[in-house]
């Protein structure tokens, strides 16, 4: 399981361990994933996906996993995030034209 955000695409990052002496050794920061279960309104389904703290403050803040995957680019969005967004917005444009 790769270490990245299915949907911010946040991934690990590489850098230096700096000493004081300023001997400097290569790390990784690894993203704070969290697995989640996330419940679509349009859906009424829940899905359960591996997303970053801040992507989760993210979703919350815009009012819920749909508003996020409208406003969200499809190139940071997994494989799977694409699918429900597809979903998504095929259920909501039926609805507008009901």
């Amino acid at each position: 399981m790769s270490r990245v955000c299915e949907l911010s695409g946040k991934a690990v990052m590489t850098g230096n361990n700096v000493s004081h002496a300023n001997n400097r050794t290569r790390r990784r920061f690894l993203p704070n994933l969290v697995s989640v279960t996330l419940a679509s309104e349009a859906l009424g389904q829940s899905f359960r996906l591996r997303v970053s703290a801040s992507a989760l403050r993210t979703v919350e803040h815009r009012g819920g996993l749909d508003a996020y995957l409208a406003k969200a680019s499809d190139a940071e969005l997994s494989q799977r995030a694409r699918l429900v967004k597809k979903q998504v917005a095929r259920k909501l444009a039926e609805q507008a034209t009901a």
